[in-house]
């Protein structure tokens, strides 16, 4: 199997970090120590991938912003790993004059225009530091890889490729910006190039070539709206959960403060949930109630290990009162076990700060779920996609003081309203809005959808959301056994089905060559034909190397946000 594409950073990364070398295979060289200096997108895009001990393992003394306040450094060299825009050259300029470091190698997240770089040469030849920028390399590095197959474009200035930025009325045609020249320049050029083999040369010559799928959020409204019921998808939708931290209030216990006395300040804890975590990996997309039960499996094994320990350092009298004469057999036998016991220490200290922090963080969630009834919301939103059965109407759902927050509800609405296979009547969805409007909704994001609804083109069919749904096998008992953490008592217990979201079915109709009657009007760029309309092109009838079978997807977007951030967005869009 070829390498991911965080892989692939990971190792672009590290080499850059050695000054654009191979790093080193023998790990016993003393490294050359250095300084990091990169802007907000470069933090953003190393911080999922290298640990601070990662760092300093390859040298980095120092991380710092480029736009921080920065003592110099005479003696050590550089590394500057940023966006090439106006602002950052101008302060590469300004440390060019003022002689901050030994040497300086400029690294450019995506390339840099030759006047900006004419501006870098000028500020070091009056700055009589010409011999010391060593290096200047594009890196072609901008994007933020958060999964082995999965990434995004873009964090810092999001703004400008947010779906509200992209669909705002005013938007001009100027604005929207042709693809077609940058990608046939990006799949010609090997030399940045993901989608290639790991042995680049041969794979020019190649007849099997990767497929790239570019799709419209507007093709599916209604999943990025749906109520979650998956670890992960949980996490992102109602933690605070960015570039793979999660950050949450810390416990401060249950004690009220003095009469009059200033409420006591909440410390925030973070997370880190990265790919070093076997449970993580192994469970972040399984189902809630599944996650908890592991963790408490996981906190008995530590605790009976543990136990273990404390008995044998309890018969060879190293703690506690002394157990009696001792045979030498069985000292002998026990020094063993101790010593084992030690050994593992670390590996047992590295074990329970995992199952503490899946226990804090879990235990977050299920808050959530409970006070806000997020499990009904789920079930009920699958039942609506998949074109159920339902047992309870939406309204009953909406108008209940005790069902979730007024997001919750104008969510489930939207998605009632995208999904719906007949036009919903004037006075049903008056009916709909006063109830909305009853529990504190903001009606924004209904005119929108109102709007996109009079004219897309994309029909909301229930083949466009699969057999998608639930089983409900009833409710949890009070607890899921003695002595849990998790009280689970009134909490659906769900067991999800296969979903086929459309993006999904169309990806993967496209690169079997399936007929599909929805992709019939798609336009098809080959970078291979310089000349001719897409139309006129004709379109490849072999299935793709890097997605069939056994093969690799590889999935990627402009933003990444999670549904109340999407909320605002539609709401700006439906403002009037």
């Amino acid at each position: 199997m070829a390498a991911s594409v965080r892989e692939k950073q990971a190792a672009a990364l590290k080499r850059m970090l050695n000054f654009n070398a191979p790093p080193l295979k023998n790990t016993a060289a003393e490294p050359v120590w250095k300084v990091l200096i990169y802007d907000r997108c470069g933090q953003d895009i190393i911080s999922p991938l290298l640990a601070v001990k990662e760092l300093r393992d390859m040298g980095i003394t120092l991380h710092l912003l480029l736009h921080s306040d920065r003592d110099p450094i005479p003696d050590v060299p550089a590394i500057y790993f940023v966006m090439p825009t106006e602002e950052n050259i101008d302060r590469i300029c300004q440390d060019l004059r003022s002689q901050l470091y030994e040497s300086y190698y400029f690294n450019f997240i995506s390339a840099i225009s030759r006047s900006k770089l004419e501006d870098i040469a000028s500020a070091a030849l009056s700055a009589n530091a010409i011999t010391q920028v060593t290096k200047v390399f594009d890196q072609y590095l901008n994007f933020i890889t958060l999964e082995d197959d999965m990434f995004i474009l873009g964090n810092q200035n999001k703004e400008f490729i947010s779906y509200h930025a992209i669909n705002k009325p005013d938007i001009m045609d100027t604005e929207m910006e042709k693809l077609d020249k940058k990608l046939r320049e990006n799949l010609r050029d090997a030399r940045n190039s993901l989608f290639t083999g790991d042995n680049m040369g041969a794979s020019q010559f190649s007849f099997q070539r990767p497929l790239f799928v570019l799709a419209d959020r507007n093709l599916d409204l209604a999943t990025p709206l749906h109520h979650t019921w998956t670890y992960q998808a949980l996490i992102h939708d109602v933690l605070d959960f960015h570039l793979n931290r999660v950050s949450m209030d810390e416990s401060v216990g249950s004690e009220s403060s003095p009469a009059g006395a200033r409420p006591k300040k909440k410390n925030k804890k973070s997370y880190d949930l990265t790919s070093a975590d076997m449970f993580w990996q192994k469970h972040k997309g399984s189902p809630f109630p599944e996650v908890a039960e592991s963790v408490q499996e996981e906190l008995d094994t530590y605790r009976a290990q543990e136990d273990e320990v404390k008995r044998l350092k309890s018969i060879m009298g190293l703690e506690g009162e002394d157990e009696g004469p001792i045979s030498s057999i069985s000292m002998s036998d026990n020094t063993a076990k101790l010593t084992s016991a030690v050994s593992s220490l670390p590996e047992l200290l590295e074990k329970k700060r995992l199952i503490d922090l899946h226990t804090n963080v879990a235990t977050a969630v299920l808050d959530h779920i409970k006070s806000r009834k997020l499990d009904v919301y789920f079930e009920y939103e699958e039942k609506l996609m998949s074109k159920s059965t339902l047992e309870e109407s939406l309204l009953d759902i909406i108008s209940d003081p005790d069902a979730g927050t007024p997001e919750d509800k104008m969510r489930l609405f939207l998605i009632f309203y995208i999904t719906a296979l007949q036009p919903t009547s004037e006075t049903d969805l008056d009916q709909y809005k006063k109830a909305l409007l009853d529990t504190g909704c903001d009606l924004s994001p209904v005119n929108y959808i109102k709007q996109w609804k009079a004219f897309t083109k994309i029909a909301a069919t229930p083949s466009n959301y699969g057999n998608s749904g639930v089983k409900p096998m009833g409710l949890f008992s009070r607890v899921m056994n003695s002595g849990s953490q998790f009280v689970m008592e009134g909490v659906k217990h769900l067991v999800l089905k296969q979903h086929e979201l459309r993006v999904s079915r169309i990806e993967f109709g496209v690169l079997m060559i399936y007929d599909l009657q929805e992709t019939d009007d798609y336009r098809y760029f080959d970078p291979k034909m310089l000349r001719g309309s897409e139309s006129s092109i004709p379109r490849n009838k072999n299935p793709f190397q890097e997605a069939k079978p056994g093969k690799r997807v590889l999935y990627g977007c402009s933003e990444l946000f999670n549904a109340g951030q999407f909320i605002k967005q539609l709401s700006s869009l439906g403002q009037k």
